[in-house]
């Protein structure tokens, strides 16, 4: 039985996640956290045999693997707790700083690391098809990635759009800090060459729509993926902590879970 802890279980991912996992089989949410302040800290947690804590190192303290979607801010404390207890770490907050991913590349080399922007097989596989496609469309094919999600979003692009933009990049042979063109307001100028564009819509109840989009003086090719519900990402991280706990210490990614 994989022993689940779950951080900023009160939120709409930490929900979806729990129900996902009293769902499966073979593993059960043994500790749960949320901000201090949160009215439900010392009750009982929905369909789960444990109380809500207001603190993370609990969690790491009685679980065998951590599901992490709370904002950014805290992944470099959660990666030097899972350090500290021995647990592995699935990663779901996207708008990481470069600070958070050098923690969690600190904290694999000990202990078992899932960071993603998507866990959802679908983008996953889009990932895949994007890469191929930037690998054979020459440069004069111009690449734009435009995402939208709900008003609550903070960060922009989405870690999913970032995702798709490296995936892109690499098809080119290049990183992607080298052929990203800022975002385009007032007068701008013509676009470069082989570059890679991004726009950001935010509004209503959005869960997560991109489109990836190559498009060449002639023609132009669409590949999109349009998330339906929550329950799809709540489902891959699930399915990832319950993998990687059979992992050896490192780093991984959804790509290695599956194979792609």
């Amino acid at each position: 039985m994989v022993k689940i802890g779950i951080l900023g279980a009160m939120g709409r991912m930490g929900r979806e996640v729990a129900a996902a996992v009293i769902e499966a089989e073979g593993m059960e949410v043994v500790a749960v956290c949320d901000r201090p302040d949160h009215a439900h800290v010392g009750k009982r947690y929905p369909g789960a045999g444990a109380s809500l804590v207001s603190g993370a190192a609990q969690v790491f303290l009685e679980a065998d693997v951590v599901i992490d979607f709370t904002p950014p801010g805290a992944t470099a404390d959660h990666a030097a707790l899972a350090v500290k207890h021995g647990k592995g770490l699935v990663v779901g907050t996207t708008g990481l700083s470069a600070a958070d991913e050098a923690a969690l590349d600190a904290a694999a080399k000990q202990v078992t690391i899932m960071q993603a922007g998507n866990y959802s097989l679908g983008v996953n596989l889009l990932m895949a098809l994007v890469r191929d496609a930037a690998s054979k469309l020459g440069p004069e094919w111009d690449i734009d990635i435009l995402e939208m999600h709900h008003r609550h979003k903070v960060d922009a692009p989405s870690g999913t759009a970032l995702m798709l933009g490296e995936a892109a990049a690499e098809g080119r042979g290049r990183e992607l800090c080298d052929l990203r063109t800022p975002a385009r307001e007032g007068i701008t100028g013509e676009r470069e060459e082989g570059t890679i564009g991004f726009a950001a819509l935010r509004g209503g109840s959005v869960i997560g729509e991109h489109e990836v989009i190559f498009a060449s003086p002639n023609e132009r090719l669409v590949l999109a993926h349009k998330a339906e519900n929550r329950g799809l990402f709540a489902s891959g991280a699930v399915r990832a902590a319950k993998w990687l706990a059979d992992q050896k210490p490192g780093r991984y990614s959804v790509k290695d879970m599956l194979g792609l």
